[in-house]
């Protein structure tokens, strides 16, 4: 049977519908946001970093190197109005990317210049936040993140300091870093999630990322937490995606860094797909769009290309990211809503 021209028409979706598409961002770094011109570019490429010729984006071998550059690049951030332009530049490019609403990451430990003063740090980020929520509409919450390869006593001090301070906008605690050097942490950063939770924060936890599947487990059943970033190894226990799935379990998944970290071999061999056919509920996300020159669109125009995704699969993927934020409950209703005026009835 022929397929009318004008119902595939309404299937498919171009650039535009993807760019303007409501949605939100999941799974983005601060250390990732911080413009390569403002840093010293010529002082990282000199240093033996490689840059690709068409994006200018610096280019890594593993997650190791990858988390070197970071130091090197966020160690530069000294001045409080560098720090106001890195949050209000990421709510302007979440806006020309269709976001509503972005949970971004950050990691005390890749800003030595701002260890010894959270408060200040936060509160800067938190001016140029609210300016871009005043010029482009976009809502942002803060996700402070421990680092698996740190001191305990260094994750409990920072801990004691988010539950002390309780700055608005820092509504989560996470944890991220390289899971293949730490090894399985659960059962040590088990209490200090414990204790966010009480505390009435939200939680997430990277894994399944340079550990396998062992490490998703962890982040579930140990740290109790609410989505997963990355998460993509789980695919390699048939078991405990069924649990994923049955559970509802988010998975922020980022394929762009995925690729450029080694992760896969390719976005054709990225196991989203399958996650996402075997019922697991999974968000795209850019990680750190400024160091692997993409954005929220392009991500969700590369997987619609590649695995073939209609405007079905793409509202459904764009829902589970807004359901699966930190956001505020009211500020979720309403991009469900204007998710759902932008899919019409057919969704």
């Amino acid at each position: 049977m022929p397929v009318d021209a004008e119902s595939l028409h309404a299937r498919t979706a171009d650039a535009d519908w993807i760019r303007q598409l409501p949605k939100a961002e999941v799974h983005l770094h601060l250390e990732g946001c911080v413009p390569l011109a403002s840093v010293g570019l010529d002082d990282a490429a000199r240093a033996g970093v490689a840059f690709d010729p068409d994006t200018g984006a610096p280019r890594f071998h593993d997650l190791a190197e990858f988390l070197g550059f970071l130091d090197r690049s966020c160690a530069l951030v000294t001045d409080g109005a560098h720090v106001e332009h890195i949050a209000y530049e990421i709510a302007r490019r979440a806006a020309a990317n269709g976001v509503g609403h972005a949970d971004v990451i950050f990691n005390p430990i890749h800003w030595p210049a701002w260890q010894a003063d959270l408060d200040r740090f936060v509160e800067r980020l938190d001016c140029g936040f609210e300016a871009g929520e005043a010029d482009h509409g976009v809502t942002t919450a803060l996700c402070l993140s421990l680092t698996r390869t740190q001191r305990p006593a260094d994750s409990a001090a920072l801990v004691d300091w988010l539950l002390a301070a309780r700055p608005g906008r820092v509504v989560a605690l996470s944890v991220d870093g390289n899971e293949a050097a730490a090894g399985r942490t659960g059962q040590r950063f088990a209490p200090l999630f414990a204790r966010a939770r009480r505390a009435g924060l939200h939680t997430c936890a990277h894994a399944g990322e340079s550990s396998g599947p062992e490490g998703v487990r962890d982040a579930v059943e140990l740290l109790h937490v609410e989505r997963v970033d990355h998460g993509i190894r789980a695919l390699e226990d048939p078991a405990l995606v069924a649990e994923l799935a049955a559970n509802a379990v988010p998975l922020d998944i980022c394929p762009t860094s995925n690729v450029r970290l080694g992760v896969v071999a390719s976005l054709a061999a990225h196991p989203v797909e399958q996650l996402r056919a075997a019922g697991v509920r999974v968000s795209l996300n850019t990680d750190d769009p400024l160091l692997f020159g993409t954005s929220l669109a392009d991500e969700y125009r590369r997987c619609a290309q590649t695995f073939g995704w209609d405007r079905s699969v793409l509202g459904a993927i764009a829902r589970v990211s807004i359901e699966s934020s930190f956001a505020a409950q009211e500020r979720k209703r309403e991009l469900l809503s204007s998710l759902a005026d932008y899919l019409g009835p057919a969704a």
